[in-house]
């Protein structure tokens, strides 16, 4: 019997030649053993055309047709070819050699032989189909091994752990469109105790991108060995990359070297997304131009430089983010990300916030079109510190972009700083530990009753407004009143042996004991209002 190995091929539409094994197979008389053969049968030899034609049993004596794979046939001693047709496909053919007794083949013969071809050609679909089938799950096998080689590489070159900086908090976020993506980040211990922060991102995604990742990194890394200044570090690695990277791809990088002991940051960027610095004031984009790695020899970078106050931080990240669309096919987009970092004053908590958000705008089906990169880097407020925010700040404040969050006011008279206590209690039962939630509660009385009564002076008129924000990772309290005016300063540690000598005023140790009953705490104060933020983590 001749079974069409290329037959797979053909039905999936592609034009290659189709390869037949030869075989004798059992016939309704004796037959001239026919030595196996293997034909090739082009596309367009007669012979495929004719037995498609006519589907009864043909006599390959009697055929008159220009077909090579005719004359190889009468070579190997084959009398009768029976076509093998499934659901209109032409699968394989059954031959016959010339009977031993050398008496031609009756008319009962060919029935007989045309019956056999009726049965035995849906069992050979079938059985091809399941070589078909066992083929392609080995390929994909094959394919996931590959994968999971180059997704162990591509773990195994991202940081294993982040930097510890004294009085700096750094966190990072990595997730692949794809089992492999081309987004990476790094972290470089420089010399005189500076870090270099990188993020970039290859084009393309998959093993390709992930290679181009691993030769950008190690590039990178060296010139930052040798080299100081960021525009030269991203001068050097594009000259080497150029050379080395496959046509029509590039990388897009940002790349900036952090004194922790000063807060100064010293920058450069090679095409790549501008990263934001959150500051009281909004905001900030640090912005410097550059060509993207790899795409031309001989570039310039510009470079820049900020220094980050207590309690700003900045936010590196890929365009995985800011190009997500919703179901609308509405983009995440870049205003919709300052607006969200302009409600966050937590550097540590943003790469969990902003997932939160993303997720909410993608809704439950989203299907990652691309590679998400989110790196953070924040200056801690020192201990006996709280930041005091500027009026763009408490107006995003009390505009947030995060979900509704509960509001209430309380009346300002002496002990309803309990009726505060519960309310917000009462939204956030279950939400933590009973030990952090008495804390809680504590913070949140002590600062009512501040509010009620050094901003309102326990007017009843003035009424102290509390709003409570639950996510996913944080539960933030504010709390405001009518207290407006200059900013507050910093008090004095409390000293019981300075009050008592009459050196020091108590006044500002409410503040000392909120602080230490929550993980942070910001105060937000202008002409007119006075709002105390309260944050405690999950």
């Amino acid at each position: 019997m001749t079974t069409l190995r290329g037959f797979w091929r053909n039905f999936r539409g592609q034009k290659e030649v189709a390869v037949v094994e030869t075989a004798v197979s059992s016939s309704p008389a004796p037959t001239t053993q026919i030595n196996n053969l293997d034909l090739d049968i082009a596309p367009n030899d007669p012979l495929l055309a004719y037995v498609q034609q006519n589907p009864g049993v043909l006599d390959v004596t009697q055929l008159k047709l220009d077909s090579p794979a005719l004359t190889a046939m009468r070579t190997a001693g084959i009398r009768l070819v029976v076509p093998l047709v499934s659901q209109g496909e032409l699968i394989g053919l059954i031959n016959l050699g010339s009977r031993l007794s050398e008496q031609d083949y009756s008319s009962d013969d060919h029935k007989l032989l045309a019956d056999l071809a009726t049965q035995a050609a849906p069992a050979l679909r079938v059985a091809q189909l399941v070589k078909q089938q066992q083929q392609e799950a080995a390929e994909r096998e094959r394919i996931e091994q590959e994968l999971k080689v180059a997704r162990l590489i591509q773990q195994t070159l991202l940081p294993q752990a982040l930097p510890a900086l004294d009085g700096w908090g750094v966190a990072a976020y990595y997730q692949p469109a794809r089992a492999v993506g081309g987004d990476f980040y790094d972290f470089i211990q420089l010399t005189d105790g500076k870090m270099g922060f990188i993020v970039a991102d290859v084009t393309d995604k998959g093993v390709p991108a992930a290679l181009v990742m691993a030769t950008t990194r190690s590039i990178l890394r060296a010139a930052a060995e040798r080299l100081e200044a960021p525009g030269a570090v991203l001068a050097r690695t594009n000259d080497v990359l150029v050379q080395e990277i496959p046509p029509k791809m590039f990388v897009t990088c940002f790349y900036a070297v952090l004194d922790p002991a000063t807060g100064h940051l010293r920058y450069a960027n090679a095409g790549h997304d501008v990263p934001y610095r959150y500051t009281a004031d909004g905001i900030v984009e640090l912005r410097a131009t550059g060509m993207p790695l790899g795409l031309m020899p001989g570039m310039g970078y510009d470079e820049k430089e900020t220094t980050l106050a207590p309690g700003e931080y900045v936010l590196l990240y890929s365009d995985g983010l800011v190009e997500a669309h919703n179901p609308k096919r509405e983009m995440f987009g870049f205003p919709r990300l300052q607006e969200l970092m302009a409600t966050h004053a937590d550097g540590d908590t943003l790469k969990e916030f902003l997932l939160d958000q993303l997720a909410a705008f993608t809704g439950p089906g989203w299907e990652q079109e691309d590679d998400v990169t989110l790196v953070t880097l924040q200056r801690e407020v020192a201990s006996g510190e709280w930041r005091v925010a500027s009026e763009a700040s408490i107006s995003s404040l009390q505009s947030p972009i995060s979900s509704s969050p509960i509001e209430f006011e309380i009346t300002s008279q002496p002990g309803n700083e309990r009726v505060a206590m519960e309310r917000v209690a009462e939204v956030v039962t279950g939400l933590l530990p009973d030990g952090r939630l008495q804390k809680l509660k504590t913070a949140v009385a002590e600062a009512t009753m501040n509010a009620m009564e050094h901003g309102n002076k326990y007017d009843p008129d003035k009424p102290a407004r509390l709003r409570v924000f639950v996510a996913e990772t944080s539960i933030r309290v504010t709390i405001t009143d009518e207290g407006g005016g200059p900013p507050l300063k910093t008090a004095d540690s409390p000293n019981l042996e300075a009050k008592l000598a009459g050196e020091q005023s108590p006044r500002g140790w409410g503040l000392f004991l909120i602080q230490n009953m929550v993980d942070e705490m910001h105060v937000h104060q202008d002409a007119q209002q006075h709002t105390i933020e309260l944050v405690m983590r999950r």
